[in-house]
């Protein structure tokens, strides 16, 4: 089964400096539809203005992705970290027993462009960690490429929960297949362009709960970049 969540349905607040859309409950947004899908809590896709950003504040009990689309991101965090994320690295920020940390677009003239997921972990109280890499874009292009996973393989980086994270980049016309075991579930998410999976035509920014379903046929209708969850 595929149900899909469209990208105008998803909450959306524009606060001046962030403008961004949530793809589950988030904050002051609840749909009582859309909480999460399996161990996948929070996807978010924000803008944030030039010179503004999120001032020190903090989490739990989260295993926090970061990727940027455009532009760059400045994180500093109470573990003594601080480094800036741009396209083609990936942050992972495990909260554990508690975590602070800031987020700042450093640009003055350019916005930032990211999505940020939270993973609920395998289990509380872990002791907070961070990690960023840098990934070789062009591993993605026309196949998948791990960007996160439980066991850290193939240079991943590691998630505290049975899920993996893969991404990939498609021009218009290429086809890509997904294999999904039987009792596991996926989540696609279209960060842009346009692509048709299984008949379904989905746009930047739409996403889709699969469950019961072995193989995924995706093919794209213009140059694209997408997220794959695969989940227990």
């Amino acid at each position: 089964m595929i149900r899909k969540r469209p990208a105008n349905a998803r909450g959306h607040f524009d606060h001046g400096w962030l403008d961004t859309f949530h793809t589950f409950s988030f904050g002051e947004y609840f749909d009582p539809e859309f909480s999460g899908c399996r161990s996948l809590r929070v996807m978010n896709e924000d803008r944030v203005a030039p010179g503004q950003g999120f001032g020190m504040h903090g989490h739990r009990d989260m295993e926090i992705v970061t990727l940027v689309l455009s532009g760059a991101l400045e994180h500093r965090d109470s573990l003594g970290n601080g480094e800036v994320l741009r396209p083609g690295e990936l942050q992972r920020m495990t909260a554990g027993t508690g975590i602070r940390h800031s987020e700042f677009n450093p640009s003055e003239t350019e916005p930032v462009h990211l999505y940020q997921i939270w993973i609920t972990p395998e289990q509380r109280g872990l002791t907070p960690s961070y990690e960023q890499r840098a990934f070789d874009t062009s591993s993605s292009e026309g196949r998948w490429q791990l960007i996160a996973a439980r066991d850290g393989r193939d240079d991943s980086l590691t998630v505290n929960q049975d899920v993996s994270l893969w991404r990939v980049q498609l021009d218009a016309g290429r086809e890509l297949a997904h294999e999904l075991s039987p009792q596991r579930f996926g989540w696609l998410q279209v960060m842009t362009g346009q692509v048709e999976l299984n008949e379904s035509t989905l746009e930047a920014g739409d996403g889709v709960a699969i469950s019961d379903e072995t193989k995924l046929l995706i093919r794209a209708t213009a140059s694209s970049e997408l997220l794959l969850f695969d989940l227990s």
